[in-house]
């Protein structure tokens, strides 16, 4: 598919505040509604071994209320004019959203700049306590008592160094959370929750120049941030194969392969992103139709690449049939790894890739909300706004051959992670 034929884009003013803060703007009158996004360059990354779990803790802590909004005031005010609103924390950033009519974009706004300048004087040792309790609570539900739960802490603990900042999970380990103390989390909030470290987007049905001008009213006189520390160069990649057996409360064997990739936004990753998708993604890829439908050795599989800042995990899991072992199983991804160092895929499977992902793409500029959450991406990790440009283009001249030449590179297994999951042996 040529470049030229790659067209949409999501025009905006970008403007920066005299405290640092980035704004950016996109009017679509299609529908009386306003996005706010508001993006914190701070994620699970930012913090140190042992202290893990304080950008997820402090998702929870922002809807607790600040000094003018009481507790649990946010969503109730966002509720009652019609809006939703939510939050989520991600390995390198921090967002929070609301959705609104567009006659209350004050509110949105009041709200947001509330707890960005004015959350401390608030925050207590009670509502540490309860958000503690309640992060313990979904790490449980979600990590601890989840079959398979377990299985992407320890591919991340044996796939990168000691000290990357990858390797710990984003929700954060249960003593670490236990261990929180209310001047750590006012601390970590004074370092990274400030103006100079985030990036505001507003989409939707406004006047530009107003905008601006109620962007400037609510957040102009927020106090820049402490001078933020300078992270530690990520330690190389380990050579040689990582191996490990886990046993869970499950009924099949699950495989997992895994490697360090690319960062996001690099050639490499969407190469590596086509290639994925290619290969493991959809009833007729080749792994599935291979896997699951021919051989019948997996329930199900999937091949994927995150989009991080300091490199990206690639990866290829697959869950055994009844009867089948991890061991053939990995057998036959073995093979499948091979072949696509070896050999261009097939070129229907490469365009059937590039097609879902450019549809994806699309699907993410069709709503304020998803709009105003690609710019405040787009920004937030590249400084620019408009990258979305970029990542079509990408996607739409990204060749067969570089997708091979992504298999060769970084999916050797000299450099990759192996872990199986096994059900538990019940005496």
């Amino acid at each position: 598919m040529p470049a030229t034929s790659v067209t949409p884009e999501i025009p905006f003013r970008e403007y920066r505040l005299a405290n640092g803060l980035r704004l950016v703007l996109h009017r679509d009158r299609t529908l009386p509604l306003v996005a706010i996004n508001l993006w914190y360059h701070v994620g699970s990354r930012h913090e140190l071994p042992g202290r893990t779990g304080l950008a997820h803790l402090f998702e929870h802590m922002l809807f607790q209320g600040s000094e003018h909004v009481g507790t649990n005031d946010h969503f109730r005010y966002v509720q009652q004019v019609g809006g939703v609103a939510n939050g989520s924390t991600w390995y390198d950033r921090t967002n929070y959203h609301e959705t609104l009519p567009a006659q209350h974009l004050d509110l949105g706004l009041w709200l947001e700049s509330d707890r960005m300048g004015f959350l401390l004087p608030a925050l207590t040792q009670e509502k540490l306590d309860n958000q503690r309790d309640v992060v313990m609570n979904e790490r449980r539900q979600r990590v601890d008592n989840q079959p398979y739960g377990r299985a992407f802490e320890r591919l991340h603990e044996l796939l990168y160094a000691p000290g990357h900042p990858y390797r710990w999970p984003v929700i954060g380990s249960m003593e670490d959370i236990a261990a929180a103390t209310l001047d750590e989390v006012r601390d970590f909030f004074r370092v990274y929750y400030s103006p100079d470290n985030a990036v505001l987007t507003l989409a939707g049905d406004f006047d530009l120049s107003e905008a601006q001008d109620r962007v400037e009213a609510w957040f102009g006189d927020l106090a820049t941030g402490p001078v933020r520390p300078v992270l530690a160069t990520p330690p190389a990649a380990i050579e040689g194969e990582r191996r490990d057996e886990i046993s869970d409360r499950v009924q099949l064997p699950r495989v997992y392969l895994a490697w360090e990739g690319p960062s996001y936004g690099t050639d490499a990753w969407y190469a590596g992103s086509l290639l994925c998708v290619a290969l493991g993604s959809g009833k007729s890829s080749p792994l599935y139709s291979d896997l699951v439908l021919g051989r019948q050795l997996a329930k199900d599989v999937s091949a994927f690449i995150f989009p991080t800042e300091l490199g990206a995990t690639t990866a290829i899991v697959a869950t055994a049939r009844p009867g089948v072992s991890a061991a053939d199983l990995e057998h036959a991804l073995d093979e499948h790894i091979e072949r696509a160092a070896a050999a261009e895929l097939p070129g229907p499977d490469f365009e059937r890739a590039r097609n879902q992902l450019l549809r994806s793409a699309f699907a993410g500029i069709e709503t304020v909300e998803s709009k105003a959450e690609q710019l405040s991406q787009f920004a937030t990790y590249f400084g620019n706004p408009g990258f979305l440009q970029r990542e079509l283009s990408a996607y739409a001249e990204t060749s067969p051959e570089a997708a091979r030449q992504f298999a060769k590179r970084y999916w050797r297994r000299d450099r990759r992670t192996a872990l199986t999951v096994v059900p538990e042996t019940r005496p």
